[in-house]
């Protein structure tokens, strides 16, 4: 096999792509089925987080326990979400990663009356690092190119997570 540049890669290079292609894919996995502790295996202890493009404000530093739970706070109200991660362009340099991928994700959320999903589409740009053998996410950027449905499905959802508590 050879990349771009027409150069044969190297097993290892292989396999880095498959482990990391693995996290991006634990990561849609550990949101939709709820699995937490799934979910923040796939980060770093500290990540620079660009959801810019989706909810404003400035890029920011985070550390993953923050970052998993914020999202497990703004995410376990909906009655469904369904994350599908494709597309998956990696670059390895040695110890350091950058995948590329295409993202779909629904959020499906019962009001008994109008719309009640929220679909938003684009690519996630993760930068990653191999440390003790693992490849974790250490850097984040979401682009969403395009959003349909019912936004308001998120407050509804946060809504009723916090009535649970």
């Amino acid at each position: 096999m050879t990349d771009k540049r027409s150069q044969p890669l190297d097993l290892e290079t292989l396999i880095a792509r498959a482990e990391i292609s693995d996290v991006v894919n634990r990561y849609a996995t550990g949101i939709d089925r709820r699995d937490w502790e799934l979910y923040r295996s796939c980060f770093a202890d500290e990540m620079e987080l660009d959801f810019t493009s989706w909810s404003g404000g400035e890029p920011s530093h985070v550390a993953a326990e923050q970052w998993v739970a914020g999202v497990r706070d703004g995410l376990s109200g909906f009655d469904a979400t369904h994350h599908v991660s494709s597309n998956h362009v990696i670059t390895v340099t040695g110890d350091s990663a950058t995948c590329v991928s295409y993202m779909v994700a629904y959020h499906i959320f019962a009001t008994g009356m109008g719309e009640n999903i929220f679909t938003l589409g684009g690519h996630y740009t993760n930068r990653l690092r191999k440390t003790n053998d693992e490849w974790k996410i250490w850097g984040c950027k979401l682009t969403v190119t395009w959003a349909t449905g019912n936004r308001h499905l998120f407050e509804l959802a946060h809504q009723r997570w916090n009535d649970k508590k």
